[in-house]
């Protein structure tokens, strides 16, 4: 094959100036190119509201004319290539005399088991939730006011905390093994679209998400593995710092010498019983904060130069600041065209996430705004008595039940002028909330610590210097936004052990990874390490 890098067209071509861009440049004609494959589509909005996609393709031709244009082309752009795709085979079947149990189905915990089922070790999948179907029925209830299952909701349930999101898949892991197209192939062999495969931010959406997480289950129970729903993991044996069982729902034993701890960010109640064991693990720095909505036609504009360019959609953006106190305040999880959406996961206490269907077409735009927290800042929410690793849990569950205080149980949320002005907001300007559960105006800057809120001022009113309109009195701010990430790492050594042998910490609960895609790469390599080992 022969590899284009930037081939550049406007936004609104057709698959024929794509094809005719390539004859041009490798001058050769439509009866020479066996098959073309786009490999990267980026986005050059440098000159907006002049719109560019710049791509790199794989163009394969007849004969020997691939190596005679790579020999006669003097062109940094144009070069041989050859595809690499991930490759993991073990010397021989994995042998054990008790099958791998897999402790959540969230991405860490499906692509681990995705690959222990491919080679023949047949997992036993613990989720503490309900399969995605029936999930998906009781978080909508209580959106519209239902009582919250606090073992199936947005936090806990098949797929994780991500199928409750915008479901985007870019990720910053670099891995030369090819495990991030790996995890992008299978998505696309569940059912996602083919163009995540490209695609410079790919995303999928809630609404994709949950026939692409059920097409995942059907195929590792298809190669042997085993799927157990309203499963929690609630206690450990091991012996001579090994482990030799696990117990389920408190009253089932099961013997096993591997299990793969794939809980997510949000199994407060494990993190207790794993710490009481005597697991080494550690309290981390994570970051919390609000979220921030504005007229996604606003946000368009500023990064389009346009309101609306139906060939790219809802337009994201991506924030940074440094305050002047040293914090950092950067946009996360950013959903265009998207909903706030009631988050919680425990009785009197409220957290806020960000959500969009596929087509990203509700009228707002919201993304969390998030300040650095470190363990120092834990302290003075935490008890005495509360362990050093755990600390973090509790600075979430204080603000959490500041907020469900602060919103009389539906999500707070807060003019910006009111939030500069520290008082409480009573109407409504030009912004109308774009929420998933039942909202609440009040005062959401009395639920932060001060430096939180002195931090996010700061950042929002240097943000509106980025794009116009951003530090807009009339924006609404909801709370609070507690779970971007793990407040703890679950120690482990270069086998992805934990100190006790046979356990392996994996995903973004065990404070590994980052967001869908980081967490299911960490999956695969979890399981690698599990199926070297045997």
């Amino acid at each position: 094959m022969i590899r284009i890098n930037q081939l550049k067209l406007p936004v609104h071509h057709s698959q024929d100036a794509l094809r005719k861009k390539i004859m041009h440049t490798l001058h050769v004609s439509m009866e020479d190119i066996t098959s073309i494959k786009i490999v990267r589509q980026s986005l050059d909005a440098r000159k907006k509201p002049e719109l560019f996609y710049v791509y790199s393709v794989d163009v394969s031709l007849k004969g020997q004319l691939e190596r005679k244009i790579c020999k006669r082309v003097n062109n940094k752009n144009i070069m041989l290539s050859k595809e690499n795709g991930y490759s993991f085979s073990p010397d021989k079947k994995p042998e054990s005399s008790s099958r791998p149990v897999v402790a959540g189905s969230g991405p860490a915990g499906l692509f681990c088991a995705w690959l222990l089922a491919r080679c023949g070790m047949q997992p036993l999948i613990l989720e503490r939730g309900d399969k995605v179907e029936e999930r998906i029925k009781k978080v909508t209830k209580f959106w519209e006011g239902g009582c919250l299952d606090e073992e199936s909701n947005v936090q806990f349930g098949e797929g994780g905390a991500g199928t409750f999101s915008d479901g985007k898949l870019n990720t910053t892991v670099k891995d030369p093994k090819g495990r991030n197209l790996q995890v992008l192939k299978l998505f696309v062999e569940a059912g996602a679209p083919e163009e995540i495969l490209y695609q410079q931010k790919p995303h999928l959406g809630t609404d994709q998400l949950v026939s692409i997480v059920k097409n995942l289950r059907t195929k590792i129970e298809q190669m042997g593995g085993q799927f157990m729903f309203g499963a929690k993991l609630t206690d450990i044996s091991e012996k001579n710092g090994c482990l030799n069982a696990v117990e389920i729902n408190g009253n089932q034993w099961l013997c096993t010498d591997t299990l793969i701890l794939a809980i997510g960010h949000s199994a407060r109640d494990t993190f207790r019983m794993l710490w009481e064991r005597g697991v080494s693990m550690e309290s981390k720095a994570f970051a919390a904060g609000i979220r921030i909505e504005h007229p996604q036609t606003m946000i368009n504009l500023s990064q389009y130069g346009q309101e609306e360019v139906k060939e790219l959609g809802a337009a994201p953006y991506k924030l940074t600041h440094q305050t002047r106190g040293g914090r950092g305040v950067y946009s996360f999880c950013m959903c265009p065209g998207g909903y706030v959406v009631n988050a919680s996961s425990e009785r009197g206490r409220l957290a806020v996430n960000g959500m969009s269907y596929h087509k990203r077409d509700s009228t707002n735009a919201n993304s969390a705004l998030i300040v650095t927290v470190t363990p120092e800042d834990f302290i003075p929410f935490a008890s005495v008595d509360t362990p050093d690793a755990l600390k973090g849990i509790e600075f979430q569950r204080a603000l959490e039940r500041r907020a469900y205080e602060q919103g009389q149980g539906k999500i707070p949320f807060q003019l910006f002028e009111d939030f500069q002005k520290q008082r409480p907001s009573l109407s409504l300007g030009g912004v109308q909330p774009c929420m998933k559960g039942e909202g609440r105006l009040t005062d959401v800057r009395a639920i932060l610590p001060s430096f939180m809120g002195d931090a996010l001022e700061e950042g929002i009113l240097a943000f509106g210097k980025k794009i116009k309109g951003f530090d807009r009195g009339d924006c609404l701010i909801s709370a609070i936004e507690s779970r971007s990430s793990s407040p703890v790492r679950i120690n482990r050594d270069e086998t992805f052990q934990s100190s006790i042998r046979g356990m392996y910490p994996c995903g973004e609960g065990a404070g590994y990874a980052g967001g869908i895609t980081s967490a299911a790469i960490d999956g695969i390599k979890t399981a690698e390490a599990v199926i070297g080992k045997r």
